[in-house]
């Protein structure tokens, strides 16, 4: 596999240092840890949406040489609180998802016509999440996306996320608190517990640590 998105020293306000890894096509990686441990100060940096130390790379290209918003566009932030501007939800797609890829994540065409403020939280999430996928992001960053959701709504936008980055190559970096859910969405060792990215960055470990090393070099 060819990698994807490469992280050097990553460092902003909230992570107590900076981290360094790689993210291979189709991998998909569970980062856990406790509540102010700096995980969605970290997606947010990766995805350029704040100030920010250190050097960010997608398939080679660095972040400071790609225009924000395209970069978002392809190094996508999924939050669990979602954003929206105008009244209804169908609006806000440039293309509007199918009946079947709707389905996929248990809504109907109804729903995406009813306005935001008529919808729930999980289905709000459901949405959102279509409508970034819609952006053929190639680096997913989802934040908890799950949290409002039921067991069965949970394991459909699961399926959804895994078919996607498994359809167009993407990889993920999902954060999550579930044990259950870690174990469904990777391996063992993609679950990446945050203080020991910390703790391998620091002390120079990690393999993608010699590796921002040996492209200085």
């Amino acid at each position: 596999m060819s990698t994807l998105l490469q992280a050097c020293q990553v460092h902003s306000k909230g992570m107590p240092t900076a981290v360094s890894f790689e993210l291979q096509a189709e991998q998909k990686v569970v980062l856990f840890g406790e509540s102010g441990t700096g995980k969605s100060v970290l997606f947010r940096a990766l995805a350029d949406l704040i100030p920010h130390q250190g050097q960010v790379s997608l398939s080679g290209k660095a972040q400071t040489d790609i225009c924000p918003e395209h970069w978002r566009r392809q190094v996508m932030y999924f939050s669990a609180e979602t954003a929206w501007w105008k009244e209804t939800a169908d609006v806000h797609f440039d293309t509007l998802p199918t009946a079947e890829q709707l389905d996929a994540v248990g809504l109907t065409s109804e729903q995406i016509k009813q306005p935001i403020s008529g919808l729930s939280s999980g289905e709000k999430q459901r949405l959102a999440l279509l409508r970034g996928l819609s952006y053929q992001p190639t680096v997913l960053l989802l934040d908890e996306i799950t949290a409002n959701l039921d067991k069965v709504a949970t394991l459909k936008v699961e399926a959804v996320v895994k078919d996607y980055c498994q359809a167009h190559s993407a990889a993920m970096l999902w954060i999550s608190h579930d044990e259950a859910q870690k174990n469904r969405l990777a391996d063992p060792e993609n679950q990446w517990d945050i203080e020991a990215l910390y703790q391998d960055t620091a002390q120079s470990d990690s393999k993608s640590q010699q590796a921002c090393t040996e492209k200085d070099s």
